[in-house]
């Protein structure tokens, strides 16, 4: 069982994994502390974290729910960080869009998948047929607490899982298996008295150190939140409209991320850098048709121009801004509709003689 772990280890390389780990299907307290983080209401509307129960047991917490007999979870690291426009020059410009950097390529999740069943295919060819399922953030799996106990990182205070030589720039997979493979030993946390990563965060969403509070994540706020986004926090989003990496980029470790050797990660349609009024002018066929294999698609159009109109109302007031807005202050969904109205008032009556910054 070692040899073939070393021997999967290498297949693993060979098919762009930058980093294999291999866990036993224990997650501590995970459930404990899971269960707790929803009865706060921390998730939000995110009613699917808190549907996976059998037998009130969370199959997020528990391996063997998900593959009968489980013993061993393979975990996998593909790096994705592409050479791309500065984030936080992007940032520093209000009449720019920022994307946080995982989704400026293809969508990961096939592409994981199907690397991890590459993956078992040549193990299959090694030792023949075994029970296993795969997943790419396609099923309730304690990711972070599996790959931490495999060895693949330590948990930061910002949740994420950090590594010293990745920080935390890459997407995580996993085959659950029934093979009894003897699991990695984890390693030691290294972020010691460190608060970069909560001090960052524009909406104060870190709550603690580990506590993440879903509710008043930017990430959270563009990405899974389908209602109309919480007005007091508006101002905070800024120029994010699909996600936010202010706690990763304020990590000292993500000084040490390589670029990814992935092609499929690198930016599409200048999203990296581009014009929120560019942006805000796409057609709904423009936004299906150019964003096809993007991560963006699941929000739909409706959500993106509600992320947009935000990061239109915290721009700098130009006659582009405000014209931009005011093309979609009659747009049929009524959700669209508040938010531009909302982004003009930002602008007030300024009109196209009045540049600068509007008023909080």
């Amino acid at each position: 069982m070692r040899r073939l772990k070393d021997d999967i280890r290498r297949w693993g390389r060979e098919l762009g994994f930058a980093a294999i780990g291999f866990a036993g299907i224990d997650t501590g307290d995970a459930e404990e502390g899971l269960r707790a983080w929803l009865a706060q209401g921390c998730h939000g509307e995110m009613d699917y974290m808190a549907a996976h129960l059998d037998a009130g047991r969370h199959k997020r917490a528990h391996p063997e729910l998900l593959v009968q007999g489980a013993q061993c979870v393979i975990l996998a690291r593909l790096d994705y960080r592409a050479a791309a426009a500065d984030s936080a020059a992007v940032l520093a410009d209000g009449s720019r869009a920022f994307v946080s950097r995982y989704a400026l390529g293809r969508d990961y999740h096939r592409l994981v998948r199907n690397r991890l069943q590459r993956l078992v295919e040549r193990i299959v060819q090694a030792i023949g047929p075994f029970d296993h399922r795969v997943f790419a953030d396609s099923a309730p799996v304690a990711e972070v607490e599996l790959a931490r106990r495999a060895g693949l990182g330590w948990r930061g205070k910002h949740t994420l899982l950090l590594g010293r030589e990745a920080g935390s720039y890459f997407f995580l997979g996993e085959i659950v298996t029934g093979l009894s493979l003897p699991p990695d030993p984890p390693v030691t946390d290294h972020c010691g008295d460190c608060s970069a990563c909560i001090d960052a965060c524009p909406t104060g969403a870190i709550i603690a150190p580990w506590r993440l509070d879903a509710r008043r994540c930017i990430s959270y706020l563009t990405i899974e939140h389908r209602t109309a986004l919480p007005e007091p926090l508006r101002e905070s989003l800024g120029n994010r409209i699909y996600g936010c990496d202010d706690c990763q980029l304020a990590c000292p470790w993500n000084r040490f991320a390589p670029l990814s050797e992935e092609t499929a990660f690198a930016p599409r349609h200048g999203l990296d850098h581009a014009a929120l009024v560019d942006l805000f002018a796409w057609s709904e066929e423009e936004f299906t048709s150019r964003l096809t294999g993007s991560p963006i698609r699941r929000i739909g159009y409706e959500r993106w121009l509600r992320n947009l109109a935000v990061a239109l109302g915290n721009a700098p007031t130009t006659p582009a801004v405000i014209n931009a807005l005011r093309s979609r202050s009659a747009h049929p969904s009524p959700k669209v509709r508040e938010h531009v109205a909302w982004a003009l008032r930002r602008h007030g009556d300024a009109g196209e003689n009045s540049p600068g910054k509007p008023e909080p």
